[in-house]
């Protein structure tokens, strides 16, 4: 089962939290999140959430993991885009 990641540091952007809908023995998955720790380490919390473990979840993403998901919206799926994972951190620096 993936586990919640959590990366805690005093300069996390107030309420920065990305979601990386992913599976079990997902390679895409799990090279996504090795390239997205250290983008986001500091600034945001990631959630790994499972899409087979709720049935909408698996139904709206599960053709298309690893998608990368923050306030409201898909930031890139399969691969991550990283001109897109810092243009939303950028947007809520303070």
């Amino acid at each position: 089962m993936l586990s919640r990641i959590d990366l805690c540091d005093s300069t996390l952007i107030q309420n920065a939290e990305i979601i990386v809908y992913s599976r079990r023995d997902c390679h895409l998955c799990e090279l996504l999140l090795e390239e997205l720790d250290p983008l986001v380490r500091g600034r945001a919390r990631i959630v790994v959430r499972d899409v087979d473990e709720r049935a909408q979840w698996r139904d709206e993403y599960g053709l298309q993991v690893p998608v990368v998901w923050a306030s409201g919206a898909v930031l890139c799926h399969y691969h991550l885009d990283k001109a897109a994972v810092t243009r939303w951190l950028a947007a809520r620096a303070v």
